[in-house]
């Protein structure tokens, strides 16, 4: 039965059309980009392009693997997230469903690429401008930065881990998300006056590089699915609002670092 419902030419049909309409939505999405680089390089630099087959071809594997990873979030991630939630909810065990957020929103963070590259270049430059120009020991300087850009990344990701912990709870007990955002950032301007000013802007970065591919899409689905699941809940207004608890509290735990480091 299932060998013939796979070889049912209706199928294949159905399936070549649904990945069609997903190569045209990425095809336009990423038209705007492909116009605006045309235009300036048509209009205002006038020059033809190097490599263009290349390049042709770097955006062809662009649009293809932007179609994969929406299949994938479509088949994958967003059922997964959804089931946990559901999951959890049956099961009735807060503690457990608290601990699965914080590792989520921890081990997503932790080996998320953008963060790693920030936190190796802030180590970079902030122990070149404290070590100057005098002759120090190289591999003293190495172990310091990787030490520092190992603080870093495990600061941001904890602070991601705690902020999916508040967002969860927030779903649970029905805190209102404006009052909580706005008590967050009023914070965010109190430690930006005491922080060094070396670590202001890393931090506010640090909330940007935390909304990863990954940890976007798994932590959307789990707050829709956690709302859905709890009666009274509207997984419209309840479900989302975990991303902005991820952006927010690593501005504060990084500037906090750097009080306390410094």
């Amino acid at each position: 039965m299932i060998h013939r419902e796979a070889s049912d030419p209706r199928t294949w049909l159905a399936a070549s059309r649904w990945l069609a309409g997903l190569l045209w939505s990425s095809c336009r999405d990423l038209l705007p980009i492909v116009v605006v680089i045309a235009a300036f390089q048509i209009f205002v630099f006038r020059q033809p392009l190097d490599n263009l087959g290349q390049l042709l071809f770097g955006l062809a594997a662009v649009i293809i693997g932007l179609t994969l990873f929406l299949v994938g979030l479509q088949m994958g991630l967003f059922p997964l997230g959804e089931q946990m939630a559901h999951a959890f909810a049956r099961k009735g065990n807060v503690a457990w469903l608290l601990a699965f957020a914080f590792a989520l929103g921890f081990g997503t963070t932790f080996a998320e690429p953008a963060l790693i590259s920030i936190s190796a270049r802030a180590a970079e430059l902030t122990i070149t401008s404290e070590s100057g120009s005098v002759d120090v020991d190289v591999a003293s300087v190495k172990s310091d930065r990787e030490r520092y850009a190992l603080v870093l990344r495990t600061t941001v990701a904890f602070s991601v881990g705690i902020a999916l912990v508040l967002g969860v709870l927030r779903i649970l007990f029905g805190w209102p998300l404006h009052f909580l955002i706005m008590g967050g950032y009023f914070l965010v301007m109190v430690l930006t006056a005491f922080a060094p000013k070396s670590m202001v802007a890393i931090a506010y970065d640090a909330g940007g590089v935390t909304t990863s591919t990954i940890t976007v899409p798994l932590t959307a689905a789990l707050g829709v699915g956690l709302a859905s699941s709890i009666r009274g809940r509207d997984p419209l207004l309840d479900g989302f609002g975990l991303i902005a608890f991820a952006s927010l509290t690593p501005i504060l735990f990084v500037l906090a670092l750097g009080i306390f480091w410094s």
